[in-house]
């Protein structure tokens, strides 16, 4: 299948009903409406359902009605209609229902605006709902990306039976590059546990409500067990100039691509940087914190948010290194030029001294740059 243009929100349609989405119900909000409008266009063609809910919360309790029938669903939404739908993600989790959720993220609190942001961390990574839940959260930092990781997302959704986000700022929903899809489709099945209105699936029950304490216990620990295995097999994240570095960048989404460029000019003034980019947000790639930490003088976490993944960042590192933060919000991106002063001053705080660029190196950019 040869590449397609495209902007990241269409690219998550075309790679969920690629990867065996039949059902996509939702309610548009900026600037994630391109999801809801691919959806009504792609998947009634492919022999989906798209439904146009009269709101968040119908939408996501629409989710659980499909999910509870064997077929592979999706919705998509941004920070208000996130927050509208935790309820519904909790019961879902609690029955142990497998869906994948768009949140391409946008300022707040409240209605804020329609900038991009990373302000929905905490609701989404730590599970904004009630009870001992947690979702798997996924952060695509290109187009081909939330390609990519809306197909991961499926299996990993119906590997534990639970809620998956693809978290993606406005800016990687909105930007357009070349994407390459799968060359064939994944086939559709029917779960043995789904409720499928067939004499087989008559014994299935789909619930969450549990009155015996003791028996929620259990129920509880089930689910705990099944997060702590995610953990163990499922964190991804990625290194770029990791090697040797002294100080390691660390940010998701569009926020990684900024410290990327952040990097090579770093690089070729002499200091010894690198990038850190956590893929999986839950679980959180902790081993790979500690591993470069062994080397490592400082990391550097860069967000759009007011430090809601620095937390975690300092929980992974546990005090072993000293960690800086450097942020920007209400819809700012923080831009390479900052961050790279940021850097630098750093640097010059720590006694980093710059080393001379190999003039081979230098000569080669000069080149590519012409």
């Amino acid at each position: 299948m040869k590449k397609q243009l495209m902007k990241g929100n269409e690219a998550i349609v075309k790679s969920a009903i690629l990867a065996g989405c039949r059902a996509f119900y939702g309610y548009p909000i900026t600037p994630a409406s391109e999801i809801a409008e691919a959806a009504a266009e792609f998947m009634p063609k492919t022999g989906g359902v798209y439904v146009q809910a009269e709101s968040e919360v119908a939408a996501i309790n629409m989710l659980y009605g499909g999910a509870s029938a064997g077929v592979r669903v999706m919705t998509a939404s941004s920070g208000p209609g996130i927050s509208l739908m935790q309820e519904g993600i909790s019961y879902m989790a609690g029955a142990e229902l497998p869906c994948v959720i768009a949140d391409i993220t946008r300022a707040g609190p409240g209605l804020g605006n329609i900038g991009a942001e990373q302000g929905d961390y905490h609701q989404v990574v730590k599970g904004g709902g009630h009870g001992n839940y947690r979702t798997i959260v996924l952060a695509p930092h290109s187009v081909q990306e939330m390609a990519d990781l809306t197909a991961l997302a499926f299996e990993l959704a119906d590997c534990y039976r639970n809620p998956v986000v693809l978290m993606a700022d406005g800016f990687i929903g909105q930007m357009m590059e070349p994407v390459e899809f799968p060359q064939s489709a994944t086939p559709t099945h029917l779960p043995e546990w789904a409720v499928a209105g067939t004499a087989a699936s008559r014994g299935n029950l789909i619930n969450s409500l549990s009155l015996d304490f003791d028996e929620l216990e259990k129920h509880i620990q089930k689910l705990e067990a099944k997060y702590k295995l995610a953990e163990q097999r499922e964190t991804r994240a990625e290194e770029w100039m990791t090697g040797d570095a002294e100080i390691v960048l660390v940010g998701y989404g569009i926020v990684g691509r900024i410290l990327k460029a952040v990097t090579a000019e770093a690089r070729a003034a002499g200091l010894k940087v690198g990038v850190l980019r956590p893929i999986t947000l839950y679980p959180f790639p902790k081993v790979q914190f500690q591993r470069l930490a062994f080397n490592a003088r400082l990391f550097v976490v860069v967000e759009m948010s007011n430090g809601q993944m620095l937390e975690d960042v300092k929980l992974a590192l546990n005090g072993s290194r000293p960690v800086e933060f450097l942020n920007r919000m209400g819809g700012n991106v923080p831009s390479h030029e900052e961050v790279l002063r940021f850097v630098q001053e750093l640097a010059r705080r720590e006694g980093l001294e710059q080393k001379t660029p190999d003039r081979k190196t230098a000569e080669e950019e000069r080149m590519a740059n012409v």
